[in-house]
């Protein structure tokens, strides 16, 4: 929209569209947080009962300032008006169930999740190829749809699912969000994939914008509204790469903190089979109780170990 109208001012619309992403995500938090439900607490969580009362769902206020931001500030096509309805949706699934006295069952959310995935793959595959890079290699593979399709939905259900468990630490799940996308960023513009690079830009100044309240101790929480969008963000953004496999080197703190928590659960309930049993997860609940470390320190670590991770992706990359 205004991006039509100031097309010729590339530079002056970019700075606008941040200062919005930014200032509207802080400015809509201030002042919408006390209408946002209240956490209950969790007993199943280390320190869960300390979040007991604090505002939770604020993720419906990040989500919605990016949906209008790229709507207003980024150039539109009918793949990235999908993208945003989808993206709307996975919050509003979250926001939901965050507002819900009763919380939503584990096989009511996965279904939802699992026809989000399957919307972005069928709209991923009608504007893209369904070639797939090698990114350290230089190889290239083509895929048949349906298999690139049935591997872009487990992609998709993953990402938002291991992303929302790794929400539980004061800042840590929208930081790592932050350091996959600048990731992701980096790694578009070596590969001059424009596409989707300033919606990333955008987000991540509406990430900015949440987390100056949620910065240890907290004053309010994203809740599944926020983790499950963001799951869904960082896929379709690694989609739009060219280069899917690095999912795994760019969100590896993401997938293991939240995801080593879900392969141990559908091993023990559906196969019998028990692993990690001297280890809680999510990991960031191990390194607070039995490693005795501070939210702050796991923010920091888990941050630090990702940065560290990303950096050897990005140089690999450009050999």
């Amino acid at each position: 929209m205004i991006y039509n109208l100031m097309s010729e001012s590339g530079s002056l619309l970019a700075l606008i569209g941040v200062l919005f992403a930014f200032g509207g995500t802080w400015l809509a938090t201030a002042k919408l947080n006390p209408y946002l439900p209240k956490d209950g607490g969790r007993d199943f969580a280390h320190d869960g009962k300390l979040s007991a009362g604090k505002p939770r769902g604020a993720g419906i206020i990040f989500v919605l300032v990016f949906v209008v931001a790229v709507l207003l500030f980024v150039p539109i096509n009918p793949e990235m008006v999908i993208y945003m309805i989808l993206i709307t949706i996975c919050m509003m699934t979250g926001f939901l169930d965050d507002a819900s006295k009763t919380p939503w069952g584990e096989y009511k959310k996965g279904f939802l999740d699992l026809c989000v995935a399957a919307m972005v793959a069928m709209t991923f595959l009608k504007y893209n190829s369904a070639v797939v890079e090698l990114a350290f290699f230089d190889v290239k593979f083509v895929f048949h749809p349906v298999v690139f399709a049935l591997l872009t939905i487990v992609l998709v259900w993953a990402s938002v699912n291991v992303t929302n468990c790794a929400d539980g630490v004061d800042g840590l799940s929208g930081t790592l969000t932050i350091v996959t996308l600048g990731t992701i960023y980096m790694i578009n513009q070596i590969k001059d994939k424009p596409d989707f690079s300033y919606a990333i830009v955008l987000f991540i100044m509406c990430l900015l914008g949440y987390l100056w309240f949620n910065a240890t101790p907290s004053k309010l929480m994203m809740g599944d509204a926020g983790s499950r969008a963001m799951g869904l963000i960082i896929s379709i953004a690694i989609l739009k790469t060219g280069c899917p496999v690095l999912y795994i080197p760019v969100a590896l703190v993401l997938i293991l903190d939240g995801g080593l928590g879900l392969l141990k659960v559908a091993l023990i309930r559906f196969l019998k089979i028990y692993i990690l049993k001297n280890t809680r997860t999510p990991l960031h609940d191990h390194v607070r109780k039995v490693w005795d470390w501070s939210n702050t320190q796991t923010v920091y670590r888990f941050a630090i170990i990702q940065v560290i991770v990303s950096a050897v992706t990005i140089y690999l990359i450009q050999l």
